[in-house]
């Protein structure tokens, strides 16, 4: 199989910020030759090499001006926005708004040749655009109950009703890939999603484009 048919993506981190354990939520997306970035932060950030872009999920989050640098370094900006990669834009991610705070924040809906993978790793309201979603990266900020930011300008949904809509809008694969606080005590306590898996560092997952007689998942 041409290697130019896969889509690889690699968590650079699965951490809330602040984390005590994990660094901050990052994804690094390869189609052939052609890379491109989300998030991350310090101790998550995309190996050397060319990048198409570095999208972000939060132009004001408190960590841009650590993404900002690490984004220089590599000639990029920091950026929301759209993107597509190959010579005949196969691959296209999309920028899309998703509750989660008072300004706008955004996550990603990267489509190739009838394959969807969203990143979307802060939210407060699970977003009906990640419907049929063949692999989710979702907030993991919150476990028992939900994290509300103050002013009720909105916050982190549950590991749980995360977990709980992706199975409403058909969701095939969920990795909860921004844990949290409340998480990593569930996860000490050694207790599992109800759907879906944790999220692992340096972990690549691997999805096939459609093809004759292809299958449409890998690892």
């Amino acid at each position: 199989m041409n290697r130019h048919r896969w889509l690889r993506l690699t968590l650079l981190g699965v951490g809330a910020m602040n984390s005590p354990r994990f660094a901050p939520a990052g994804l690094l997306l390869r189609y052939g030759r052609q890379r491109a970035a989300f998030d991350g932060g310090p101790g998550a950030e995309p190996p050397p090499g060319s990048l198409a872009a570095w999208l972000v999920t939060d132009e004001r989050s408190e960590l841009r001006s650590a993404l900002r640098r690490s984004a220089a370094l590599r000639d990029v900006s920091i950026r929301a926005g759209d993107l597509d990669l190959g010579e005949a834009a196969e691959v296209r991610v999309r920028c899309l708004p998703v509750a989660h705070t008072s300004h706008p924040t955004y996550g990603y809906r990267i489509e190739a040749d009838g394959l969807l993978v969203v990143w979307a790793p802060e939210l407060w309201e699970f977003p009906t655009w990640a419907a049929r979603a063949d692999l989710m990266f979702a907030d993991a900020a919150a476990w028992g109950r939900p994290i509300r930011f103050r002013g009720g300008v909105g916050g982190h949904a549950t590991v749980q009703a995360v977990a709980e809509q992706a199975v409403r809008h058909d969701v095939r694969r969920l990795i909860h890939a921004h844990i949290g606080r409340p998480a990593l005590r569930a996860i000490d306590a050694g207790l599992k999603p109800p759907v879906g898996e944790w999220g692992v560092e340096g972990r690549t997952y691997s999805l096939r484009l459609p093809g004759p007689g292809a299958d449409r998942t890998g690892r």
